[in-house]
């Protein structure tokens, strides 16, 4: 998908967030800002309920707002961290640091930026699960040391991997999956200012194939009307119907098998960043294209290592480095 991703160019306001119950704990959280713990699963919008939250109460969210996900440190080599924009300035002449380290010194700098525009920097840690309890600790003196200047959003699919002091510190919102009718009222929001043509059982149809997902949802409706220039019934079912996991994963699987583990990486990546699709998802999908490819004991093992794979993603890692983990153990004898 070439062009901009409709979850980046239609991010939603607060009032637009489609659970009332959630919306109306943030609205409270502008007038007066706290910790807050967002909860809830895949795709439910915790990541867009944050940037919706940080565009009302800041004046200047730009620079009084900074976005750390968990994923960008724990799942990327110490290099790639240090390369990455977001972070380098942080991190000039500090490269014998851990990882552990890294992150710990940007997100206590981070802390400590005194705010642009108001009165308080607000920092949001993503995907919070896959935070090792070292690190949490670390963390918790942080939240202790900048209480006064600095609200904490810890958005996380499984509170209960969080150490007691950081939950007690936070008030838990719980961000739903959204409804059927609430998904098709944001989709309905986005398509009218696209000016796409559409009617209302396209609308559900591409609801119900996210089944709760709307991050799924939106990127589903993108590439309908990528496809088809309408959002109809007719033409969900044309292109949903034939899009897929399968042709990716089996391309992901070859790579694996022949040793280009970068490769079948990059392509994991597409499937879980930009298609948005979540860990459980991909492993479906891998062992649905293995009972076609494999047979006998090579299939046996795919299922082993599928059964640990979902064992380790329920624990509350990192979905990206446990399929990655599969992946590589199907390389290695090449």
């Amino acid at each position: 998908m070439d062009a901009p991703l409709w979850t980046e160019t239609h991010a939603p306001e607060l009032a637009e967030l489609p659970q009332d119950d959630a919306r109306e704990y943030l609205q409270r959280a502008v007038e007066e800002p706290i910790n807050l713990l967002l909860q809830g699963p895949p795709g439910s919008g915790k990541t867009a309920a944050a940037r919706a939250l940080a565009r009302e109460a800041h004046d200047d969210p730009d620079n009084d707002f900074v976005e750390i996900n968990v994923a960008d440190f724990f799942g990327r080599t110490k290099t790639e961290i240090k390369n990455d924009p977001r972070f380098e300035h942080f991190l000039v002449g500090r490269s014998s640091m851990s990882k552990r380290d890294m992150i710990n010194h940007v997100l206590k700098e981070s802390a400590s930026y005194a705010p642009v525009s108001g009165g308080y920097t607000t920092v949001l840690l993503d995907n919070a699960e896959d935070v090792r309890e070292d690190f949490q600790q670390a963390l918790r003196r942080i939240m202790e040391q900048h209480h006064r200047t600095t609200q904490f959003l810890i958005a996380t699919r499984q509170p209960t991997k969080l150490i007691p002091p950081i939950r007690s510190r936070c008030f838990p919102v719980s961000v739903r999956a959204p409804r059927t009718d609430e998904t098709a009222a944001v989709l309905e929001r986005i398509v009218d200012r696209e000016g796409v043509a559409y009617d209302a059982d396209g609308l559900e149809f591409v609801a119900g194939y996210a089944d709760g997902n709307l991050r799924q949802a939106i990127l589903a409706a993108q590439t309908t009307v990528e496809d088809e220039g309408e959002l109809t019934m007719g033409a969900a079912y044309e292109t949903l119907g034939e899009v897929g996991l399968d042709d990716d994963v089996e391309s992901m699987l070859e790579d694996a098998e022949t040793g280009a583990f970068t490769d079948a990486r990059s392509t994991l990546d597409d499937l879980l960043v930009d298609e948005g699709f979540d860990g459980e998802e991909v492993l479906e999908a891998i062992l649905r294209v293995a009972r076609k490819r494999y047979q006998g004991e090579q299939l046996a093992r795919i299922h082993r290592l599928a059964a640990d794979v979902e064992f380790e993603m329920h624990e509350g890692t990192s979905d990206r480095i446990h399929v990655s983990h599969l992946l590589a153990e199907l390389g290695r004898d090449a």
